[in-house]
């Protein structure tokens, strides 16, 4: 956390709102719209996670719908905060998700050891089948972090047949322009660990890499998956033997990135980064009663800077990037895997004898309920987050400074509408607007003609010679 100038009071945590936000406000107005335009003749054509997805998101940080409620013991300030969603659209969920899989990756996954980023993309050719085929998605990176192994083996001096690399793979399904683009961000640890006979571990730590080793790993992943997909059914042969011989097959391999073994920070801001939400919150603008602006991070080849959108064509994008449930954000391997023989001794590595390694983190006012000892250290605090994030503890009194605590969960209907009341909140939840029907016509409606006959046939506009001719 950041240091307070001398005499500055630290900083305050303010409630989110939610629902002044544009992207809720497009979701409130439109959702009901969205669904009945996707309804077909057999059935509603989203598939059910998406829709609950999407309702959930009304009603994360709505205080209508529940709040826990924490009180200063020193001045008896009251401070509600409210229940989140937990979803994989919501910004706030996602962001907190996120920072909470980076404290828990630096804190007590990685030790102090150099990691490398490999970013692994795959032609447009295969994509559709890595959307359709979950199999695929992971047949896919087990290849390329076998090849990767493989090499650093090979650059590594003494290591042996035995020795294991460490990596946390992040597999994103969606790209910068709202788009569904499925490959794959790997945080790979620099070397790889050799198992000693007398017990523990020794980090060899690999040579400089090469554009060129680069090409060739990434030559060797192109093969091995083309392989694999020709294999399965999934590819004709010959169009994977051609695909081999294109000077631009797809494939695209990246690995200029590495972090320091005693940068922590930029580990961190890396796994951040690695884990980060599909899409951003700020980017999104509201121009038009009908037309929405994302601004892209970047300018797109076509010299785009930004995407128009009508409000329906942002909730099908946004609809598109959440991902089925039960998939997991990230996966371990090698000696970071959760059953690996060597993970004790890996993860350990280095951070009693460091002197750079972090401190645990600093101790925070808990709620009243203690937690059980067994508790996993991914789990962190809210509070701890939100410090780690923005510098602002959200269990700080704001009048005097002291820790709050959280003394009730407030759920029901009507407790939470009498404390609202009181402290002058919306006790309603903001209202979902009802589906819209089609737009009127532009035409004017067309005047009766006098004396017709709906059951006369019109003239033909061509006469033809209907005559047999012999």
């Amino acid at each position: 956390m950041a240091a307070n100038p001398p005499g500055c009071r630290p900083a305050v945590y303010a409630r989110r709102r939610p629902e002044q936000t544009v992207l809720y406000r497009l979701v409130q107005q439109h959702l009901e719209t969205y669904l009945a335009l996707a309804c077909d003749g057999d059935g509603h054509a989203v598939p059910g996670y998406v829709e609950r997805e999407l309702r959930r998101y009304l009603e994360c940080g709505i205080l209508a719908y529940g709040f826990c409620q924490a009180r200063c013991p020193a001045c008896g300030q009251d401070f509600l905060v409210a229940f989140s969603c937990k979803g994989r659209i919501c910004p706030s969920c996602n962001a907190r998700r996120m920072a909470e899989t980076a404290a828990h990756l630096v804190d007590h996954v990685f030790p102090p050891l150099p990691v490398r980023q490999w970013v692994l993309s795959v032609p447009k050719r295969l994509r559709w089948y890595l959307e359709r085929e979950p199999g695929a998605v992971t047949a896919v990176l087990h290849i390329f972090l076998r090849v990767v192994e493989t090499h650093l083996r090979r650059i590594c001096p003494e290591a042996s047949a035995r020795a294991r690399f460490g990596a946390v793979s992040f597999v994103h399904r969606f790209g910068a322009s709202l788009n569904r683009h499925i490959h794959y961000h790997c945080c790979i640890l620099d070397g790889v660990f050799e198992p000693l006979q007398a017990g523990g571990v020794q980090f060899r730590q690999a040579s400089s890499l090469a554009p060129e080793q680069v090409a060739v790993i990434e030559a060797q992943v192109r093969r091995r998956v083309l392989r694999w997909f020709s294999r399965r059914g999934l590819l004709d042969p010959d169009d994977a033997r051609d695909m081999l011989t294109w000077d631009n097959s797809g494939f695209s391999l990246d690995a200029s990135v590495c972090i320091a073994g005693d940068d922590r920070a930029g580990l961190e801001r890396l796994l951040r980064y690695c884990a980060r939400p599909p899409f951003a919150l700020e980017r999104i603008e509201q121009v038009s009663e009908d037309r929405i602006v994302y601004r892209l991070p970047e300018p797109q080849r076509d010299g785009r800077t930004a995407l128009s959108l009508s409000p329906l064509e942002l909730i099908d994008h946004l609809a598109a990037l959440i991902p089925p449930p039960r998939l997991h954000r990230h996966r371990y391997h090698g000696v970071l895997a959760p059953n690996a023989p060597l993970r004790l001794a890996a993860t350990a590595y280095g951070r009693d004898a460091d002197p750079t390694s972090p401190p645990p983190p600093p101790k925070v006012s808990a709620p009243t309920t203690a937690a059980p000892s067994s508790r996993s250290p991914a789990h962190y605090l809210r509070a701890m987050l939100l410090a780690r994030l923005f510098a602002s503890l959200p269990l700080v009194c704001p009048n005097c400074g002291a820790d709050m605590r959280i003394i009730a969960f407030i759920t029901e209907a009507t407790p939470v509408r009498r404390i609202l009341l009181a402290l002058d909140e919306p006790a309603e939840p903001p209202r979902i607007a009802p589906a819209r029907g089609p737009p009127a016509w532009d035409d004017p409606p067309v005047e009766a003609v006098p004396d017709w006959d709906a059951l006369a046939q019109p003239s033909p506009e061509y006469v033809f010679n209907q005559e047999v001719q012999w």
